[in-house]
């Protein structure tokens, strides 16, 4: 029950439906219940295989003394109409029980769907919600395909592999109760017998569906890796095909998928050997039953008459069906187990990067951003070391060095992606964490290297996170980041959808939209990632004139790729192996003739 302590936790809104469902599947066995009693004993004494009782018979609380009270009733209609009269009674009775039975059966089934979406939906809403919260450095160690296999095949299993169980683990082991009760109300002994059975089958059918668990687990994780692979060929089906690595990819894919082939087939051999198998040792109980209760019957032992044992007969023989659904929702468990367990991974995952309970929200920036004694490490991986900067309001700080340097995760701490592990990190003068996240990335622009934009209109792309946005506001971004012209040019303007990942535009266009987002937001601080690195020269012209429109009377910390960028930088910060090895203008570095003045000799720009 534990595993499912998350289905659970989404149903306590429930209660209300959940209390419904089970008074309309009770209602619907009782129904059930009485459309089976009044066959047997009755049809004997309308066919004459039974005397007439024309005296009320003494009223006594158990099962011979109830069915022999109805006895009296059909007797009754038999004497004073006919045996056509009372047969049409008996039959009206069952058709009466059974519409209201399958009435209360579609009731409950009315009440259980809403139920059953709620749950799945606030499933995946948490998921997407705790995917957005948790920090990027978690993202650096799981495969994207795999997230999206948990967010889509994961929770399709927990919908159709658990919640639609629900109808059976709770409506079948109420069936079976109830008939059990029943049977026990009409023969204690023989119920004795049957109490000893059933717990017997009940081990054998948890044995066999033990393993189904893990293989279930196995499962999702191939699955999960095909989802990576699949992504992965999407996104670099170019340099796939450039590089004739198309058997590579084929060969990683269908192994893949065949190892995804066996563990089903495996998973489905012993998921469907559950109703069989359940089947056969219900019938070998029914047998056994009809042996030892046959015997009482026929010995004249425990005051168990033929009509009773009949009526005993037919009402076990309903509790098959219900403990074959019951053996098919626990193998389902099983499976959905395994699935909630990896969802589980995410929607549990600590979140390192939060609020403090504290925290205020900072409304502006007013003199300085400084690194004080700063080290981060990560999984303990030492990245930075007593990096100390003071980024004064409106300079800009230029960061370069060679890759693994750690340029991107200094920068990646200004707007908290991720916390200091050392040290600390002050604007104006205050820690970093005891301002709110939301109100210190409000202070932030960022652009990067590779262009993120997302599959809608150009004017979505630009207004991205600023609410209430006007259509000149936008149209004044773009001209400021040199983008208006080719906007115009495009049939719908800024209506234009971009397409997955903005494919629909060149490479400088893309770029020049996530420069617009940051001017629309017209943030204190800019972070840039060399935004000019992979483009073409007239492209980078286009771009970096808008980078520098946009960097007027703003605080900058730019990363360097290509050193001719940031040749008027006030400060420029050389690190190596995660610690500031030089630091001062261009010049000033030249003259050093260290580090600095090697990589802009490798790049020819003096």
């Amino acid at each position: 029950m534990k595993r499912f302590s998350r289905i659970l936790f989404y149903l306590r809104t429930q209660k209300r439906n959940i209390l419904l469902y089970v008074l309309f599947n009770l209602l619907s066995i009782l129904f059930s219940l009485v459309s089976l009693a009044m066959l047997a004993p009755f049809l004997q004494m309308l066919f004459g295989k039974e005397k007439l009782m024309n005296v009320a018979p003494e009223w006594q609380l158990n099962a011979t003394g109830f069915l022999n009270y109805l006895k009296y009733i059909i007797s009754q209609l038999i004497t004073q109409h006919n045996e056509v009269y009372a047969l049409g009674a008996i039959c009206f009775i069952i058709v009466v029980s059974v519409f209201f039975k399958n009435m209360f059966t579609y009731l409950s089934f009315r009440v259980l769907a809403p139920m059953r979406n709620y749950v799945m939906t606030k499933l995946r809403s948490d998921l997407y919600a705790k995917i957005l919260e948790l920090p990027i450095g978690f993202f650096t160690e799981q495969r994207k395909g795999d997230i999206i296999s948990r967010m889509s095949n994961d929770a399709n299993e927990v919908e159709w592999s658990v919640m639609s169980t629900l109808e059976g683990l709770i409506r079948d082991p109420l069936t079976i109760l109830i008939y059990l009760v029943t049977l026990v109300y009409i023969s204690p002994a023989l119920s004795l017998f049957l109490l000893v059975l059933l717990p017997l089958t009940g081990f054998i059918i948890g044995r066999v569906s033990r393993s189904l668990k893990k293989q279930s687990t196995h499962s999702q994780e191939q699955l999960g890796t095909l989802m990576s692979i699949l992504d992965e060929t999407l996104g670099g089906l170019r340099v796939i095909k450039a590089f004739n690595a198309e058997k590579i990819l084929r060969g990683k894919f269908f192994n893949t998928n065949d190892n995804l082939n066996h563990i089903r087939n495996r998973m489905n051999f012993r998921r469907d050997l559950a109703s069989p198998m359940s089947e056969f040792l219900g019938v070998l109980v029914l047998s056994c039953i009809l042996w030892f209760g046959g015997k009482l019957v026929l010995n004249h032992e425990a005051g168990l008459g033929a009509d009773s044992f009949i009526t005993y007969i037919l009402i076990f023989t309903q509790i098959i069906n219900p403990s074959k659904s019951l053996s098919t929702a626990y193998y389902n468990a099983q499976r959905g187990s395994a699935a909630i367990q990896r969802i589980e991974e995410i929607l549990l995952a600590p979140v390192t990067v939060t609020d403090h309970p504290e925290a205020t929200p900072i409304t502006d920036f007013r003199h300085s951003i400084e690194f004080r004694n700063v080290s981060f490490a990560y999984e303990d991986n030492i990245i930075l070391h007593n990096i100390n900067l003071t980024i004064e309001k409106g300079k800009t700080i230029a960061l370069v060095g060679s890759s693994g340097a750690g340029k991107s995760s200094l920068a990646d701490l200004v707007p908290r992606f991720h916390d200091v592990s050392g040290g600390e990190l002050l604007i104006d003068g205050v820690n970093i964490k005891n301002y709110t996240l939301h109100s210190v990335r409000s202070l932030m622009g960022i652009v990067t290297q590779e262009p993120i934009l997302f599959n809608d209109t150009i004017s979505n792309n630009i207004a991205l996170g600023v609410d209430h946005v006007s259509k000149a506001q936008i149209a004044h971004a773009a001209t400021v980041a040199n983008a208006l012209q080719f906007i115009k040019q495009k049939e719908e303007g800024f209506d234009s959808n971009i397409g997955d990942r903005g494919n629909k535009l060149s490479g400088g266009e893309r770029q020049r939209l996530t420069i617009a987002r940051a001017v629309l937001k017209n943030p204190p601080i800019l972070i840039l990632d060399e935004a000019t690195s992979s483009l073409d020269t007239e492209s980078e012209r286009l771009v970096q004139d808008a980078i520098n429109n946009m960097m007027r009377n703003r605080t900058s910390l730019v990363i360097a790729h290509r050193l001719s960028t940031i040749r008027h930088a006030d400060e420029i910060i050389v690190l190596q192996k995660g610690e500031i090895v030089e630091r001062g203008n261009h010049d000033q570095l030249l003259a050093q003739n260290g580090i600095y003045r090697r990589l802009v000799d490798m790049q020819e720009v003096r």
